[in-house]
């Protein structure tokens, strides 16, 4: 735990100018106001006040006094955005209300809120591992993005077909210097695809180190005249952007609770009954899993994105995958999420779910060991496999019907999302395609 003097002792020693205070949105875009140093002591006594009424999916004018109460402990000095002049540090805060309290519209703490529900049924702490994918495209003359690829290479392909290496390796170096202990890094499937795996940590940690990781690639790409896009599906007949999600919870000993070494599969109840839960919820909790109009454009058969709502120890073609790994690593892969989703939302919905699983004692579903992609819509529905929603109309719908996940989100997030996806649905359905111009003028 870093503290107040550790952290004024470090912006004396390093020349630290400005600090930054960032927070994420409903929509999970982060925000952030940067201040002078002259301001560290207003800083970190969470003084810093700010206007509720312009960020999506908090408050109206009358209520828009907010407070951002920072986290020392993700204190870190940016290196991407220090100079001469000095250096630049970041802490990710918590929005509060004037009288002090956690607002209910602020992701991160209302995270936090579902990860206490989560103890107090004895179970101690969640890992998370997150696989996120990411393009990089070329830019024009005038550093716009364009549709071009930065290379032509595929899975595991090395440089020079990889032309995408340099930059991967400098987003490497960068994650490095800010902390984090990257695992692995590769080109994926699609031309100018990467995936960049980071070290799991607990719910909250992950949450910050992936808005964090978002910036960095983003930052980097630019400066080597590259658009880095997290968009789940930015170009036809390509692979998609996915952000598998890797789960596994302990007790307070640090022991892995989905690992059960008398099962015949290794896998504990506990674990079996958690996938059910998600499984049963994966329609309502889509919504929010994959948020937006272009995720559904990637969660269809063909490319690998799961879209239907299963779960197997050996077929990647299921939604949920437990990698042959086990004893401590054992861990379930939730494969449908995507880059667009709010990181915070998403692990509060997946918690939720999982737990109302292990809570209630689902039945505990049956894996399935063939390629559910060759199935016909009849065997699927024999064996009790249902689909996720087909675009987002469909998921607003069963997240509408959810009353789990209107408690996840809490009633204020709950509302406002809707009211947010809604609004997206409406503008996308209106809006008249180059498909419908290729095809029918």
């Amino acid at each position: 735990m870093k503290t107040k003097e550790e952290i004024l002792r470090i912006i004396q020693e390093e020349n630290v100018r400005y600090i930054k205070l960032q927070f994420t949105d409903m929509l999970g875009t982060i925000k952030s106001v940067e201040l002078p140093i002259s301001q560290i002591e207003d800083v970190l006594t969470a003084q810093v006040m700010f206007d509720g009424s312009s960020i999506e999916g908090f408050v109206r004018i009358k209520e828009a006094d907010m407070y951002l109460v920072p986290d020392l402990d993700t204190f870190l000095i940016l290196p991407l955005e220090s100079n001469g002049y000095g250096k630049v540090a970041r802490m990710i805060c918590d929005v509060h209300l004037p009288n002090g309290l956690p607002f209910a519209g602020d992701p991160r703490s209302n995270l936090k809120r579902i990860i206490q529900k989560m103890r107090s049924y004895g179970l101690h702490d969640i890992n998370i591992g997150l696989e996120p994918e990411f393009y990089l495209f070329r830019q024009n003359e005038k550093e716009e993005p364009i549709l071009d690829f930065s290379d032509q290479a595929s899975y595991f392909d090395m440089a020079p077909i990889d032309g995408s290496e340099t930059c991967r390796h400098d987003i490497v170096l960068e994650l490095e210097k800010l902390g984090m202990v990257v695992e692995a890094s590769h080109h994926e499937v699609g031309p100018g695809q990467n995936e960049i795996n980071f070290r799991f940590s607990g719910a909250l940690a992950t949450c910050d180190n992936v808005q964090t990781f978002k910036q960095v690639v983003k930052q980097v790409a630019r400066k080597h005249h590259l658009h880095a896009s997290f968009m789940p599906k930015p170009a036809l007949g390509m692979a998609g952007n996915g952000m598998h999600t890797n789960c596994s919870l302990t007790d307070q000993a640090g022991n892995n609770l989905f690992f059960d070494s008398n099962s015949p599969s290794h896998l504990s109840d506990i674990c079996l009954q958690w996938m059910s839960g998600i499984l049963k919820h994966a329609r309502s909790m889509s919504a929010i899993t994959n948020p937006i109009v272009n995720s559904y454009k990637r969660l269809v058969p063909g490319y690998e994105a799961p879209c239907y709502i299963c779960w197997s120890d050996a077929n990647r073609s299921s939604m949920i995958r437990i990698p042959a790994v086990r004893g401590k690593a054992t861990r379930a892969e939730l494969r449908n999420v995507d880059c667009a989703a709010n990181p915070y939302l998403m692990i509060a919905a997946i918690i939720s779910a999982g737990l109302d699983g292990i809570q209630n004692k689902l039945p505990i579903v049956a894996p399935v060991y063939d390629n559910i992609f060759e199935y016909t819509r009849e065997e699927r529905e024999q064996k009790g496999i249902l689909n996720l929603p087909e675009n987002l109309k469909d998921a607003i719908k069963e997240l509408k019907k959810s009353d789990l996940m209107r408690e996840t989100l809490g009633e204020h997030i709950y509302q406002k999302y809707i009211q947010a996806k809604e609004l997206e649905w409406d503008e996308y359905r209106k809006l008249i395609h180059a498909w419908e111009w290729k095809r029918y003028f």
